[in-house]
């Protein structure tokens, strides 16, 4: 981590849409910049920090280790998005740790006071920290429902289908995520192994439905992907 890093611009905060360019730039004078190395811890669960988190470069990824000190991914959070949040507005200690992925990762921390200010001040942006959090309540719920019921390998089916849901093409079918991700990363999300989540992935590419070509997986029917977990999940 470099600490006093150049300041740089919160134009690209989608959470930060409604607000004018003015605006944004006074609120990046209020933020503290800093740069991470790939792997540097941003937030430590349990922490008292209540800094909101804007990911200007680069990326990050939300993660909670267990007892046997076995991690859980649950999100990756790109350019553009925020973490930290959840401190910010309950005052309670961080539910989960976040580091960053990529070499460089440049991120704006704002404290929880002037945070509030700011989204209390401005109804568009109360209304959007309430549907940020309302999702995050929906995916984790689904996750639970997902751990409970399905087998290992719909649960990988599952999250290649999360996955690709953000890649998609324009029509629907197909989508490419570039970079692949890595089978410890998707064993992580769903608690299996690595040598789980390779069986699944050879048994689609056999299929014809999913595609390693260089540093992408191609998909190439997601409705067909979308069908098989809403069988397993008895909506199909």
């Amino acid at each position: 981590m470099i600490e006093g890093a150049a300041a740089g611009s919160l134009e690209g905060i989608a959470l930060l849409a409604p607000l004018d360019t003015a605006e944004r730039a006074a609120l990046a004078r209020r933020c503290r910049w800093l740069r991470y190395g790939a792997g540097d811890p941003v937030l430590d669960q349990e922490s008292e920090g209540r800094d909101v988190c804007f990911v200007v470069e680069g990326r990050v990824r939300v993660v909670s280790h267990a007892a046997n000190g076995r991690e859980i991914s649950f999100d990756d959070i790109a350019a553009g998005g925020l973490v930290g949040e959840m401190a910010a507005v309950d005052g309670q200690p961080r539910s989960a740790s976040v580091v960053a992925l990529d070499e460089g990762t440049l991120i704006a921390h704002l404290a929880a006071a002037p945070f509030r200010t700011l989204v209390t001040g401005r109804p568009d942006l109360a209304l959007a920290v309430m549907r940020r959090l309302a999702g995050i309540g929906r995916r984790t719920t689904e996750r639970v429902m997902e751990l409970s019921t399905l087998a290992a390998n719909n649960r990988v089916h599952a999250e290649l289908l999360r996955l690709a849901r953000r890649a998609a093409a324009a029509d629907g079918r197909t989508a490419v995520i570039d970079p692949a991700p890595v089978h410890a990363d998707i064993a992580a999300r769903v608690s299996t192994t690595r040598e789980t989540v390779a069986r699944v992935l050879n048994d689609l590419a056999r299929d014809g439905l999913v595609e390693r070509r260089g540093h992408a997986l191609i998909l190439h029917d997601l409705p067909e992907l979308e069908a098989m977990v809403e069988h397993v999940r008895g909506r199909g």
